[in-house]
């Protein structure tokens, strides 16, 4: 069994060996990038399981790397960045980051995180047989192949974007909170002001063509939380 390979996508030396020597301890095998275009090829080169990149980088910046990786690949991606405002973290976490880290930093945090997210990409990585296609006017859910098709036309979507997507539409009308979504798509406790799963919605309706106004897809309930309205 091959090992997890992590991509560290970091200009600063001492924080890439740090980083690296936590993910050693925990048996992973790490690939560091200097900057942003390293970060690139390296992705087109190894079979990379879960990148950390840094934001600020030379070359290209880490919301440019994470645009190019999703383009042609589907792997958890953590920011971890000294940018800490809201906005910062808003822009990251729409731009296709699964999490998003300030520096200064706890290793152990960060080591916890990556193994979140790569519990929760192997866990859906996996087959799963016995899951309806999901079918409503124009869109179309594969569960087994994680894929979408909006209209005829593929909709590319993060893991945790089609993982919210899915879990809505198994369930027409019914209404989630921010909470429960939170909490069965990412497996962690909900904390108040968390606005994770808004930003994701967001992101998700605009690859699903939905008018800002009038949501045809997936339709807010205000000061309850959301439902698919298939």
């Amino acid at each position: 069994m091959k090992p997890v390979t992590i991509l560290i996508a970091e200009d600063d030396a001492e924080i890439a060996d740090l980083i690296e020597l936590y993910l050693n301890k925990e048996g992973y095998h790490c690939i560091k990038a200097a900057d942003g275009q390293a970060a690139v090829d390296a992705v087109a080169r190894y079979a990379i399981d879960l990148a950390i990149l840094d934001i600020m980088m030379p070359r290209l910046d880490g919301h440019e790397v994470t645009r190019q990786i999703r383009d042609k690949h589907v792997m958890p991606i953590i920011f971890l960045s000294a940018k800490g405002s809201d906005l910062d973290k808003i822009t990251g976490l729409i731009g296709g980051a699964d999490d998003y880290m300030t520096k200064p930093f706890n290793p152990m945090e960060l080591v916890a995180r990556v193994k979140a997210q790569l519990r929760r990409s192997m866990q859906f990585s996996q087959p799963v047989t016995g899951k309806s296609i999901v079918e409503a006017g124009g869109l179309v859910i594969h569960p087994d192949e994680r894929t979408v098709i909006c209209n005829g036309v593929p909709v590319e979507l993060t893991p945790k974007e089609f993982d919210i997507l899915h879990l809505l539409a198994s369930a027409p009308k019914r209404v989630y909170s921010s909470e429960q979504i939170f909490k069965q798509v990412w497996g962690e406790d909900y904390y108040e002001g968390n606005n994770t799963v808004m930003v994701h919605i967001r992101t998700l309706r605009k690859k699903l063509g939905d008018d800002i106004d009038k949501n045809k897809w997936v339709k807010t309930v205000w000061g309850v939380g959301y439902t698919f309205n298939g």
